[in-house]
This record gives structure tokens, sequence and C-alpha cells, in this order.
């Protein structure tokens, strides 16, 4: 029996390999030290507001009264209204400096593949492999042979006499999990792409100190049938779409893929623009695979209050300052903010919860932002119109 092990996205260094024109690793650009300047708040309050950089602290104190006020049935994924939840119209951190189903039809990104023709330029042989579903690099472990996913169908790369290195490896995906080495984790694979998930039992207490266990993932979600770039909006209820980070597929096989609240949830995309809260579900699937459900604030409470260390317990040691008690190895995978692009990446952690909030009769997205910087975990609201990440929950 033939094994296929699919290897993920090239980065630039494969796309030199393969004489693609490739986006560039632009996290140098976007992250930003502590000491070389202050970071915009991504907890605004409705009467005040703080920054977020290496000398200061969030106006939210873990362990302590949050200025957010959820309603009783955020944990159940219902809709939340009042003005006691922290206003924030981008929901940034600005550093100084700086649905995928069985029809796969996923579009290539600018950091993939251009065309046919521009595989042609560096190949000398071109082959149909049809079969399996199409996104990214496919590697046959008998015959060591590359199939790249070129407008929607793999092609065999033979890479001319010209090429002298190796193919690119994709991210090592235990490397932002390794102070446990594994030893915590399980694994699940996604049926709809075959992509593979390192998840925990995480037990602590929620909002209202009630002991409970979460099994969640240790890794962004990442599932499309088709890539966007940047300027180009969520609107084909018929797939799953997503951003990679600067529009580099290898940022998704790294950091996940950033998604539009409607888009996440699994909704129509007018639901960016109005009020579904009647369409929210308790234990909502979104795009979670089949048997999870997406994050809620109360989930992310009881992981949050796992350890003594609060958010630091939150975050992985691997480039994102933390110690990783908690196991869920949060790591700054930036977002895609719909006024102005790209941002944060290695410098911020956003998810959204399955949850509105309605503030002075404007329509927004809860959501949750984690700085490298400091210790705040204050909810926000932020525009349905950003992309930020996912995390799922294994249903009990």
């Amino acid at each position: 029996m033939k094994t296929f092990k699919k290897i993920g996205l090239v980065s630039a260094v494969a796309f030199a390999l393969f004489a693609f024109n490739a986006c560039g690793d632009d996290s140098g650009s976007t992250s930003a030290s502590a000491e070389n300047g202050s970071l915009s708040s991504a907890v605004e309050d409705d009467e005040s507001s703080s920054s977020i950089n290496g000398d200061s602290s969030s106006s939210v104190i873990p362990g302590s009264s949050s200025s957010v006020i959820l309603s009783d049935s955020e944990g159940s994924s219902s809709s939340v209204k009042g003005s006691d939840t922290a206003d924030v119209s981008s929901s940034s951190v600005i550093p100084d400096p700086d649905r995928e189903s069985s029809s796969s039809s996923e579009k290539s990104s600018s950091s993939s593949a251009k065309s046919s023709s521009s595989v042609s330029s560096s190949s000398s042989e071109i082959t149909d492999y049809v079969g399996l579903p199409c996104e990214g690099i496919l590697s046959d472990g008998n015959t060591g042979k590359i199939y790249l996913c070129v407008d929607g169908r793999y092609v065999l790369y033979v890479p001319t006499e010209s090429s002298s290195s190796g193919p690119y490896e994709p991210f090592d995906q235990t490397l932002p999990l390794e102070k446990f080495k594994e030893e915590r984790y399980k694994t699940f694979t996604d049926s709809r792409n075959g992509r593979i998930y390192y998840y925990l039992t995480i037990m602590g207490k929620d909002e209202d100190g009630v002991k409970d266990t979460i099994d969640v993932m240790a890794q962004n979600l990442n599932i499309a049938d088709v890539t966007l770039k940047a300027g180009e909006n969520m609107t084909d209820d018929t797939k799953i779409e997503r951003y990679c980070y600067n529009d580099d597929t290898t940022k998704c096989d790294r950091y996940g893929g950033l998604y539009q609240w409607a888009e996440m949830m699994g909704f129509n995309d007018s639901c960016n623009t109005k009020s579904c809260a009647d369409l929210i579900q308790p234990n909502h699937q979104g795009i979670c695979p089949k048997g999870w459900r997406l994050m809620t604030r109360h989930d992310f409470e009881v992981a949050r209050s796992s350890t003594e260390y609060g958010v630091r317990g939150l975050r992985s040691e691997y480039n994102f300052t933390g110690n990783n008690e908690s196991g869920l190895s949060l790591t700054g995978s930036g977002a895609y903010f719909d006024q102005r692009g790209f941002a944060d990446l290695d410098s911020a952690f956003y998810m959204f919860y399955p949850s509105e909030s309605v503030f002075q009769d404007k329509v927004q997205a809860l959501d949750q932002v984690i700085s490298r910087y400091t210790d705040g975990s204050g909810a926000s609201r932020g525009s349905k119109f950003d992309a930020l990440s996912v995390r799922c929950i294994k249903l009990k």
C-alpha cells in the first residue's frame, strides 16, 4: 500500500527551489521587542484606555474581578449585550517598528503557486495526481516523489538540474508544545483534510469558581477550501475561506488560518454586518471538525485558572514569552484587520468567541487578545470583518 504524507506549505526557501515568486517571511518586520516601544491596548475600557508594553500592565488583572462582564449564558455561546464589555475598534496590539470539505477546491495563495505555467518553468515534468484533497505539498513515502498543489490539483514536481538543495521541511508542530515533549498530548486527525492536531485535557475553574475540565486543541485550526488574499472578502458561503498571514501559506502551516467571525461561525457572510445571535447554538460547532465546538469565554477561563501563572501559563515558551504550564500553547499568530491589514505576528494571539457584543446599537464580535508583553486577559469588542485564529474544544 502506498503511503502519502502531507508535508505542509512551502517557505520562501522552498519557493526559491521551486522557482516560485513567493512572499517572504515578514515576521521580522511585524514582531516587536519589549524594549523598543509601547503597544496600543487590545482591551480598551468604555471610559479609559491602557497600554500593552513591557513596562505597564493591562487594565484587566488576571484573577481579579474583570471589567468585562459577560452574560450568564456566555458559556453556552450565546449573545452578549451590555456596556460593561471593553470596547475596542480594531482589537490590535501594534508593534512599534513594527469549512475544508472532501470536495477540496482550495485556491493557491501567492506564497504557494501562481499557475501551471509557473511550475513548468521550474519542472521538467508535470503529471496530474488525483484522489486526495489538494492543499500544499504531498510527499509519496514510497517513491519519494513530491506533488505541488496548483490550481486545485496536484502536479508532480521534478526539479531542474540547477536545483541543488532539498525541499522545505514543514514547521514542526511540536515546538510550541516542547515543554511537555508531547507527554500530555493526544492527537486527532481532521478527516476533512487529514491535518493532525495535538490536544490535551485541562482542569480548572470557570468564572464562578466551579471546577470544570475541557479537552482543547493545543494548535490553531487550519482548514480551508479557498485561501484569500488581503483585500478579498469572505463571501462564498459554500466554502471555508481563510487568510494566511501576509498572504503566505507557510504561515497557515505554522500559525493556523485567520477567519472572519461569520466564517468561523459557519454563517452567511451577512452576519458580519448584522446580529445573528438567534443562530448561535450551545456547543456551536462552526468550522471546527465534527465532534468539536468553538472555544468559549468559559473555556478560556478554565484554562487560565488551571495554573498559578494565569496568562503566562497559557503562552508557549516557543517565541511567545510564556511558560506554558497549562499546555494550551498559545502562539503569536497575529491577525488580519479589516482597516489596516495583517499585524502583530509573534506579538499577540487573537481569537473570536462564538458570541456577539452590542454596544450603542453597534453589533460587534466578542474576542480575546493575549499579548506577549503583558498578562491581561480581558475580552474585548472588535469588528466581525477582522480575521482571527480559531481554537476548538472536544465535545463531552
